[in-house]
């Protein structure tokens, strides 16, 4: 049976074996759940989009690869010849001329709160006798495996900063990345439940997670993909998300790009700090920290609850289905967790860090499909992770080494309730399905300075993953638990990544990896990025092109039913380019970024003879074009400010000429600070989101929405601050996942104290 034969219906989101007549695929066709059928996904998560049958060695597939490496490299060696470049990038605070040495100490970042921002803050060019002194570009991590200006990297690339995050829903880690352009996100019926991101277009499984550069994708699930509603942002100090084919650096996975979520370290004096929030759907959340130093040690600690009544994750707020199956009933949740990070610097060139963190949220959840789809299932969910690192410099500064261990533990369990004719017992089923993934391993890295020749960054990884799955029955007669998979992998990588400055404009960088998946395969990527300053301009040019990998994951693999241990890893080439421009004098900033990403040898499910029941396989392909836009605009000096973020987006299944389920064309973002005193700050913000397709085909129109939030706050003193946020104020209905509720108008307040 194809792919497109199957009548839409709903899969088992938790790799059980209880529905056997659902088509699966990581591209997913219309009865098929993001990740596979059986996915760890809620009951509610609807199918996505699927890309039929291709076969990958085609003269037509070849030909396009020839052409996206003719155009990417084209790109590259086009922006290093230019006579001109820009001073500007796709992320806060980005314009400022080079002052630093990048060999040197890193300089002081200055903090700008809309970190989130896809432009840079505005700075007078350095010709100005009138400006102010120049500011140091912030300082990142991800682009390049080391800290560097942002100013000089060619990759595109967000931040969010804790400032943003500590004005956004602390009960969602996503809601401060909807601001990030290239970044779409649906959550299935509100804070708690299953939450997905898609990057540049790709797929959920596509886009590598890390905490404090340690990957943090789930081993078990059928797509290997992070669920963001495992973790609160109360530990995060900030988020850098690295746009495009990053394989070359991170390895499996980083096809659609890298989020880089890093936690709260310690500095200075210490500092506690104190917030609490209530408000609509009986929601209550406090956080808490201290971080600090005291002569060579430092020390991060964060802790903090959530708690929400919540509303039905099924049609809430959807008139026809809850005319049909109403009264529904509330399904909220509970989260837990805290974060320790100490560092002790020993002199001599030698530092030594550890960090650990641990997670846990209960919700609850509803079937979402037959004639009673608001059931009372419920989850369990906990992340935890520990890591040790030892930094030592050595030949004067000249070679730096850095040796890091780590160890990621991952439990999910899903209690999935579903009924038959009635809500009696004998016609009630309940089944648990635990999900039980760990990832541990150790990498070496080392930074070699080369003088007027850069430098070099190399180093290796290995890395051990386990995945076990059970089913068990409580309903309606008790069964043992049963295990349904018991596999384990091992991967070991080597990289390396050149850093060229050429002259004072031109920085180049290249870089490639080689991964080997015992067992499995070995895969080859690389990545050259450019970027070009004209600091008496404001201008900067950037340019990046790669290739991503992705190795097949272990239930695509080794499921007893529905495995295939011939799967090669799903690949994919990708260029951007873009420039950033600031005009009167630092006032208004833009950016302007350009992006292809071409897919292929990607894993589907399908149903022919042979596998009636269905397999994986290697068939499937796509592409996705785009613009992301962003400007910060000082509309009156002390007053008003604009941020906005907009991203076009052409997402098409090949082998249809289709759209992809579930990416909208157009996405945008505004906010509008107004700070009528220095104390006093009130931020309206819109989002609105065009229309895009639940499932394959283009069936199952989700509408158009735009949504008006607002936030304010008050500094009563240096210890002090009040502050309040409505969400959805003007009251749209709208839906992010076909079916699925999302909130109504809520107010929150609450307070924040420092000292």
């Amino acid at each position: 049976m194809r792919c497109g034969e199957i009548p839409q219906c709903r899969s088992c989101p938790r790799n059980c074996k209880r529905s056997f007549a659902i088509q699966l695929s990581h591209w997913t066709c219309p009865q098929v759940w993001e990740g596979g059928s059986r996915d760890d996904r809620e009951p509610g998560d609807r199918p996505l989009t699927g890309i039929n049958s291709f076969d990958g060695g085609s003269a037509e597939g070849v030909a396009m690869g020839f052409r996206n490496c003719a155009a990417g490299s084209a790109a590259i060696v086009a922006l290093a010849c230019c006579n001109s470049g820009a001073r500007a990038q796709s992320s806060p605070d980005q314009l400022p001329p080079v002052v630093v040495n990048p060999d040197g100490p890193p300089k002081p970042v200055r903090q700008i709160r809309r970190a989130a921002s896809p432009v840079s803050r505005p700075v007078p060019a350095p010709n100005n006798p009138d400006a102010p002194p120049p500011q140091p570009s912030e300082l990142v991590v991800t682009p390049n495996r080391t800290p560097e200006p942002l100013s000089r990297t060619g990759s595109a690339i967000s931040v969010v900063n804790s400032e943003t995050l500590a004005t956004s829903n602390p009960g969602s880690l996503v809601d401060a990345l909807r601001t990030v352009p290239g970044l779409d996100i649906t959550e299935t019926g509100g804070p708690g439940s299953t939450t997905n991101i898609r990057l540049r277009g790709a797929n959920t499984g596509q886009t590598l997670v890390m905490i404090d550069g340690i990957r943090i994708n789930d081993p078990t699930a059928a797509s290997g993909d992070f669920d963001f509603a495992m973790f609160a942002p109360s530990a995060i100090e900030r988020i850098e998300v690295l746009k495009g084919p990053q394989s070359a650096l991170y390895g499996s996975d980083a096809m659609g790009g890298v989020v880089n979520i890093i936690t709260k370290k310690g500095s200075g004096p210490a500092q506690f700090n104190v917030r609490t929030e209530g408000g609509s759907y009986g929601t209550a959340v406090t956080n808490g920290s201290l971080i600090g130093s005291s002569g060579p040690w430092s020390y991060a600690f964060t802790g903090g609850g959530q708690h929400s009544n919540g509303f039905s994750r099924f049609g809430y707020r959807i008139p026809p289905l809850e005319a049909k199956f109403g009264p529904l009933e509330r399904d909220g949740f509970d989260r837990v967790g805290g974060s320790a990070r100490i560092g002790y610097d020993a002199g001599e060139g030698v530092r030594l860090e550890t960090g650990m963190l641990s997670s846990f949220t209960r919700s609850a959840y509803d079937q979402s499909t037959g004639a009673f789809p608001d059931t009372p299932s419920s989850a369990t969910r906990l992340l935890e992770q520990v890591w040790a690192k030892a930094t030592v410099d050595t030949l004067g500064g000249v070679l730096t080494h850095s040796l890091q261990v780590f160890d990621t533990h991952v439990d999910r369990s899903f209690d999935d309730v579903t009924y038959k004719i009635n809500k009696l017992p004998q016609n009630t089923t309940s089944i648990v399905s635990d999900f039980i993934g760990n990832s541990s391993g150790a990498e070496y890295q080392g930074n070699l300075k080369l003088g007027s020749l850069g430098s070099l960054i190399f180093g290796s990884r290995a890395q051990h993953e386990t995945a076990d799955t059970y089913t068990s029955k409580l309903l309606p007669v008790p069964g043992p638990r049963l295990p349904q998979l018991a596999k384990a992998q091992d991967t070991d990588s080597v990289f390396a990544l050149w850093q060229l400055p050429i002259g004072e404009r031109l920085n180049i960088t290249l870089g490639g990896r080689v991964d080997d998946v015992v067992d499995v395969a070995r895969f080859e990527t690389w990545r050259a990025t450019a970027a070009y300053m004209i600091s008496e301009t404001g201008t900067k040019f950037h340019a990046s092109a790669g290739t991503g990998a992705k190795a097949p994951t272990l239930f695509q693999l080794y499921d007893p039913m529905f495995g295939n241990t011939t799967l090669n890893p799903e690949q994919s080439f990708g260029y951007d380019a873009g420039v950033d421009q600031s005009v009167l004098n630092g006032r208004v900033v833009v950016s302007l970024t350009g992006f292809s990403n071409s897919f292929s040898n990607l894993i589907n499910f399908v149903s022919d003879a042979a596998h009636p029941n269905g397999h994986y396989i290697n068939v499937a392909r796509a592409e996705t074009d785009g613009l992301e836009v962003g400007a910060n605009i000082t509309l009156l000096p002390g007053l008003v400010k604009l941020n906005a973020a907009y991203t076009y987006l052409h997402a098409e299944d090949l082998a249809t000429g289709l759209t992809l389920a579930r990416r909208p064309k157009n996405l945008a973002h505004f906010a509008l600070t107004i700070t009528p005193t220095d104390k006093w700050m009130i931020e309206p913000r819109v989002t609105t989101v065009s229309k895009r397709f639940s499932s394959a085909n283009q069936v199952g129109q989700v509408d158009a929405y735009t949504r008006v939030d607002l936030y304010s706050e008050y500094k009563i003193d240096k210890t002090w601050k009040v502050f309040a946020r409505g969400e959805n104020i003007l009251n749209e209905h709208y839906q992010e996942v076909l079916n699925f509720g999302t909130t109504g108008p809520a107010a929150y307040a609450g307070f924040n104290a420092t000292w």
